[in-house]
Order: C-alpha cells, then structure tokens, then sequence
C-alpha cells in the first residue's frame, strides 16, 4: 500500500525564505468523505489525481497519478468550493525537505509547512521557523481549507 506520512506545522517566522519564487498550486476536491478525499492539482503544466484514504495519525493511505492538463482544468471545474490556491517552496532544514506552503485567496494569511517521512517514527530535527505542530488539527488539512477558509475562522 502507498502511504504518505507528513508531519505538519504552522510557521511562525519567514526566515525560511530563500528569495526563490516556488511553484503556485491550484488543487480542488471531488470528494471530501473523510475516509476518502479525491483531490485534482495543477502545478505548472503538471497534473495528478490524487486519493487519499483517512488518516491514522500521521498516516494514511495516498495514490497518486499524472493525467492530463486539460483533464485536470475540466476536473477543477467539478471540485467543491473552495479551490485551493498556493504557492509551494522546498526549503532543506535538518537533512529533510520541508515544503512551506504560503496560500492565497480565501486562506492568505496562512503559512504553512509539513515534512513527509520513510516512517512515523522518525523525529525530524523541527526549524526555528517552525511553530506549533498541526499534523492532527483538521482544520490545516487543505480538504477543510476548502470547505471553511483560513478567512472564515
């Protein structure tokens, strides 16, 4: 089974900016069933669907597959209000990828970054730009994003 285990943080500073431009998503959902979220993203010219099942702690299930671009703007157009917007920056802390995600739209104002892992087990050395952890709060999953905004708090 293909599992994503991420562990996920407010961030609290912006010295994790590197001055690079990152790369803007645009993700909706087509189910948001909590065991079992359908999510459509476009980064680029790049697209995937992704299925997602419901999570064990830091754990869950995670399918993905690239489809085509013109699919996935059609797909978008079927997604649950609200669409994700944001723009994702890899940023190298403690031998770890962390991608810190700034969002706009109806959830400007949050930042945040998650670090995804071989195994729960393992305890990533946390940045200083890093704040509270949220792995487990639903409100921080962009499938609750979707349905209440960051704005709508």
């Amino acid at each position: 089974m293909a599992a994503e285990i991420e562990r996920k943080f407010r961030v609290i500073q912006d010295s994790w900016d590197n001055g690079t431009p990152g790369v803007r998503l645009s993700q909706g959902y087509l189910s948001q069933d909590p065991d079992r979220t359908v999510r459509v993203r476009i980064a680029g010219e790049v697209a995937w669907i992704t299925v997602k099942g419901r999570s064990q702690g830091i754990t869950r299930a995670e399918f993905e597959y690239k489809i085509p671009l013109d699919d996935a703007i059609e797909l978008l157009d079927l997604c649950l209000p609200t669409l994700i917007d944001k723009t994702r920056h890899r940023v190298v802390f403690g031998g770890h990828v962390w991608e810190v995600d700034v969002f706009h739209g109806e959830n400007a104002g949050l930042i945040v970054a998650e670090v995804e892992l071989a195994d729960a087990a393992i305890s990533p050395e946390i940045p200083p730009w890093a704040g509270a952890e949220v792995s487990s709060d639903a409100r921080y999953f962009n499938s609750c994003l979707a349905v209440k905004p960051y704005s709508k708090w």
